[in-house]
């Protein structure tokens, strides 16, 4: 029990890290809190939502794995390397990944909520 309640802590830790430091994580953050209610608006059902939002915690989480690349990739040396720019650039292909997933997800939802037709 005790490794839980310290990796509970230690995940605050990163978040807290990341809320006030990051500004990509800060504006997915605002994406979140904007998800939410307008998710209950689009959606046609509780499935639907609980799609939205996960697309939208999905980029987060996307966005944290990226943001940990990249202090590794700093922490190793912060002068070029064709490997490091690699590994920042996979974190930021992914991150663009899940934008159009988010994208894709929520454009069906709009679609299928204006039109009264599930896709």
């Amino acid at each position: 029990m005790q490794r839980l309640i310290d990796a509970f802590f230690n995940s605050v830790r990163a978040f807290r890290k990341l809320a006030a430091s990051e500004k990509a994580f800060q504006q997915e953050l605002m994406l979140l809190v904007l998800a939410l209610p307008l998710g209950w608006f689009v959606s046609v059902s509780w499935r639907g939502y609980a799609l939205l939002i996960g697309a939208v915690l999905l980029l987060i989480m996307v966005e944290v794995l990226n943001t940990g690349i990249e202090a590794a990739c700093d922490a190793f040396s912060r002068e070029f390397n064709v490997d490091i720019q690699l590994a920042k650039d996979c974190g930021s292909l992914a991150v663009l990944i899940s934008v159009i997933i988010v994208a894709g997800v929520w454009g069906i939802a709009i679609i299928e909520r204006i039109t009264g037709l599930p896709i």
